[in-house]
């Protein structure tokens, strides 16, 4: 299936140490960018843009790489800005992170959260610094142990994998490119990141307390997230290391004095010409993607959705959807359709490498849509578990399939819902899967936060949005000719 979706993780951002304290505050104690790096980091460019959507172009695009390389000089990796590869990814989840060889990233929907120019800056100033650090070699151990399993669920995808094929797309779906990408950092890592990234942002000629107002974006931004979701999760993966931002930000505050007086003052916060780059940038998910709303996914392309059963999570991957629950998992993905679809299922079967005490393929039809599907058992170690594949034929030349695990015994179990679900797309779900842009409106007189939060394009929490997406205080009125951020059709 053509993308059909991206990974979500959050941006891996840190807290502690001083300035003063890592050597590599000084420009000149930073190893400059190696040929064994470079190499590193272009095998795993193409991997990694992918699982994030693929490279977003245009504009933007061009106003990032600018921005990118402007702060990424200031590391000491390489004098020549061209040394660095910046993409803005084509992702709707929030984050930013870089690789060895000169590669960073950052996506479109962290993009929209920021701003001005000067928090771009920092994120990407941040980012760079890991790599500054070399703090990627320092990790990879622990990425080793980080299963993409694991995040299936030890019990039942875990128990399956092994060397199995099973496993294995199992763990594709989630996306090994960018595992060692976002995984993340330790606290001193993280602390050392911020302080570098602080040092970059006056030589560059930005105000270094905008990583510290970028902070405080971002942690509003999951507040509001967990509010809209329902959900007390944890916080995400750039603050995991750090359980109080509200420390970390104060901190952010400190070493950026500090620097300023060192560097003669505050530099620029570049709002204008960042608000000008964002006008008309795709916001939330791409359509040609895939959208999840709510508990639907909607897959305009193939015309298809499905929706997830309560308690359920779904995310995106370049190569599958992810649904996540107690007591089972699930991917969703596409393949080719020769318009036999028993054989299709038993070719999924066999990427799957699960043969072994499986039932013959059954027929069927799940809301006027031929389906077939069969269950097979699977075991390892001392944990025995249920595979089925669930294939749907809504075209002639293209079929969709859930490959679905659940304890031995339960087949479907509590993601039948899920299976019967799959339906051709309805006119709700069309409306729901419109592409959403970013606008920059002018403030006219008589404008107040309620009045221009009912122009943004959510049934939901539109005044809490636009207040988050501006970082606005609610007790302070808007200003005649202020510039805001608002999400439209």
């Amino acid at each position: 299936m053509s993308r059909i979706l991206r990974t979500p993780a959050l941006l891996a951002v840190g807290l502690s140490l001083t300035l003063t304290t890592p050597a590599l505050a000084q420009r000149g104690a930073v190893t400059p960018i190696t040929a064994s790096e470079r190499q590193q980091g272009n095998a795993a460019n193409t991997d990694i843009t992918a699982e994030f959507g693929g490279a977003f172009g245009g504009p933007q695009a061009q106003y990032v790489e600018r921005v990118g390389r402007r702060i990424a000089v200031q590391s000491g990796l390489a004098s020549d800005p061209g040394a660095f590869d910046v993409t803005l990814l084509n992702s709707a989840v929030d984050n930013a992170f870089a690789i060895p060889g000169g590669y960073v990233y950052v996506t479109r929907n962290l993009l929209a959260l920021m701003n001005d120019e000067a928090e771009l800056a920092a994120v990407l100033g941040h980012e760079v610094a890991h790599v500054a650090a070399r703090h990627s070699a320092k990790r990879e151990s622990a990425s080793k142990r980080n299963s993409i399993l694991g995040a299936l669920g030890q019990l039942l995808v875990g128990s399956v994998a092994g060397n199995s094929g099973i496993g294995g797309l199992l763990s594709r779906g989630i996306g090994t490119g960018s595992q060692l990408a976002t995984l993340g950092f330790s606290r001193s890592q993280e602390t050392q990141a911020d302080d570098l990234g602080i040092s970059y942002l006056p030589r560059a000629g930005y105000d270094p307390m905008a990583l510290s107002s970028m902070l405080m974006d971002l942690a509003a931004q999951n507040d509001l997230s967990q509010r809209i979701a329902g959900t007390a999760r944890s916080l995400p993966a750039w603050a995991s290391t750090h359980p109080d931002p509200a420390s970390r930000v104060r901190r952010a505050q400190q070493q950026a004095q500090a620097v300023a007086g060192r560097a003669g003052g505050a530099g620029e916060r570049g709002r204008e010409p960042f608000l000008k780059a964002i006008d008309g940038m795709l916001y939330g998910d791409d359509p040609e993607q895939g959208v999840i709303d709510g508990r639907n996914f909607i897959y305009p392309p193939g015309r298809v959705a499905f929706s997830v059963p309560q308690d359920f999570t779904v995310s995106n991957g370049a190569r599958a959807v992810s649904i996540a629950g107690n007591g089972a998992k699930a991917q969703f993905a596409s393949a080719r359709y020769d318009g036999d679809l028993s054989r299709y299922v038993e070719s999924v079967l066999a990427q799957l490498g699960g043969n072994a005490g499986r039932s013959a393929v059954k027929q069927t039809s799940v809301n006027g849509i031929p389906a077939a599907y069969t269950i097979t058992q699977s075991q390892s170690g001392q944990t025995a578990v249920d595979v089925t594949v669930f294939a749907y034929a809504p075209s002639r030349d293209r079929a969709y399939h859930f490959v679905v695990v659940a304890p031995a015994g339960q087949g479907l179990g509590a993601l039948e819902p899920l299976v019967s679900s799959f339906r051709a797309m309805t006119s709700g779900d069309a409306a729901a899967a419109r592409p959403r842009y970013v606008r920059v409106v002018t403030v006219r007189d008589g404008d107040t936060q309620a009045s221009i939060a009912d122009r943004m394009a959510f049934s939901q929490y539109r005044l809490e949005r636009l207040r988050v997406l501006n970082r606005l205080d609610p007790a302070s009125p808007l200003r005649a000719g202020d510039k805001v951020k608002i999400v439209t059709f």
